[in-house]
């Protein structure tokens, strides 16, 4: 009994042990955190020396219990609508500058320990509601930086110095700036829209910078002699003591020429604006005559490529019809050996042997009149329009004997000869022989095959004149 009694004890220590051990894994497990990759693990309480809180982005931790305890801070971007209104700039004109910022928790180390300091437990909307202001400050302290046309023309610029304005003070919240765009840009005094019109303008000033420097020209002379002509009013009526009626004279012989002065600078003046005008409609007719040209060569060049298409389909489609007609034969050359093969298959085995013994043995015939030919050839020197006339001579005896039978088989039931009186008889003679001469000679069938008959076969008289 005693040595039971030991056993249990023993054996309840040792379900107690795997017990608490199986409970400390449980616990374990239970305060090992994992991080997602769009959150930032903040572990807070009992942490290293001189740091309120441990960042941790990914990966897994064990948080102590009773010790330390954690939360999380969301990564995800936010994006800000900022309505930037009567932003004073550097020229004291007052902008609307509508934009939209899209930011971010950071995960560089220090700039994710001021989050954990300051937005931990903070809800998305009150976040974005501290940026707001921020970004508000901010942006309206880069407007006042600058002037409207740098605003207006260089954007790139405007938004990096917006960056630089904007990010170090999201920075020490904890965020970061991951984009900023500029929808668009007004004023009340409608200055940008002035800018547009002056660049606009000024092409349209400069064409009239020529016709105005003329027009001023003769202006300039005019109003300078009219001042002139004061001048001198204003001498001789100082002198007029002296004596009165030669300033009179004076006055007007002075006030005629400078009258013709004046005239001739207006006539000038004139005389230039003619030039220019006449200058322009030269170059507007030179410049309409060039587009004409070019207009008639794009259509010169339009015909040419629909020709080149036209003939293009239609070669297209002579080929298309070709192919199919080729196509067609094919298919009918193939039909018919198929059904040969059918029939043949269905005859006798006797006449299966025959006809595979006839097919052998044209095709030994065929190969040995390839054989010869190419022997023929070399023979020939490897001159095979040689060959070609040796083998015509061989035809010749059937060629002689086919124009015989040509003429054996003439049906002639009667033959009528108009005798022109002569006494030798010879009409009828004659008509016999140009009969025969009529059926075509040797050398022409020859000729007509592309091969001369050697000379040893003899050749054609040529006719003497009487």
């Amino acid at each position: 009994m005693p040595t039971d009694d030991g056993t249990g004890i023993m054996t309840i220590a040792i379900l107690a042990f795997i017990g608490l051990l199986a409970l400390s894994v449980l616990l374990y497990a239970s305060r090992f955190k994992r991080c997602p990759s769009d959150k930032i693990l903040v572990i807070y309480g009992k942490t290293t020396a001189g740091q309120f809180a441990q960042c941790h982005h990914g990966g897994g931790k064990f948080v102590w219990p009773l010790f330390q305890d954690y939360a999380f801070i969301d990564l995800k971007p936010m994006t800000i609508q900022i309505d930037l209104q009567n932003a004073l700039s550097l020229q004291n004109i007052r902008i609307n500058v509508p934009s939209t910022f899209t930011i971010g928790v950071s995960t560089v180390k220090a700039i994710m320990q001021n989050a954990a300091e300051r937005l931990l437990g903070q809800q998305a909307t009150q976040i974005e509601e501290m940026a707001k202001e921020i970004i508000f400050g901010q942006l309206r302290l880069t407007v006042a930086s600058l002037r409207i046309e740098q605003i207006n023309q260089d954007r790139e610029s405007f938004l990096e110095l917006i960056r630089s304005h904007v990010e170090p003070e999201l920075n020490k919240v904890g965020l970061y700036l991951i984009n900023v765009n500029i929808t668009d840009i007004h004023d009340e005094a409608n200055y940008i829209e002035s800018i547009g019109k002056k660049a606009a303008a000024t092409a349209v000033e400069a064409a009239r910078v020529d016709v105005a420097q003329a027009e001023r020209d003769g202006a300039v002379g005019t109003a300078e002699a009219d001042r002139q002509r004061e001048v001198e009013v204003a001498e001789h009526r100082a002198e007029s003591e002296k004596g009165k009626k030669g300033a009179e004279i004076n006055q007007r012989v002075y006030v005629q020429s400078q009258e013709a002065l004046g005239i001739e600078g207006e006539n000038k003046a004139k005389a230039n604006i003619a030039d220019y005008n006449a200058g322009l409609a030269e170059k507007e007719a030179a410049a309409l005559q060039r587009a004409e040209v070019a207009r008639r060569q794009a259509e010169t060049e339009i015909q040419k490529a629909q020709y080149s298409l036209e003939q293009e389909r239609l070669k297209a489609e002579e080929i298309v019809r070709e192919e199919i007609a080729k196509t067609q034969i094919e298919i009918a050359a193939e039909a018919e050996a198929e059904r040969n093969r059918r029939t043949a298959q269905g005859e006798a085995d006797a006449i299966l042997s025959i006809r595979r013994a006839e097919a052998e043995g044209i095709a030994e015939v065929l190969n040995a009149k390839a054989v010869g030919y190419e022997k023929l050839v070399k023979a020939s020197g490897g001159d095979p329009k040689a060959a070609a006339t040796l083998l015509m001579v061989e035809k010749i005896e059937d060629i002689v004997a086919r124009q015989v039978e040509a003429i054996s088989n003439l049906q002639i039931d009667k033959i009528t000869v108009w005798d022109s009186g002569g006494a030798d008889g010879s009409n009828t003679a004659n008509f016999v022989s140009n009969l025969i001469h009529s059926l075509p000679p040797m050398h022409d069938v020859a000729k007509m095959a592309g091969v001369d008959l050697p000379s040893y076969l003899g050749s054609m008289a040529e006719e003497k004149s009487e």
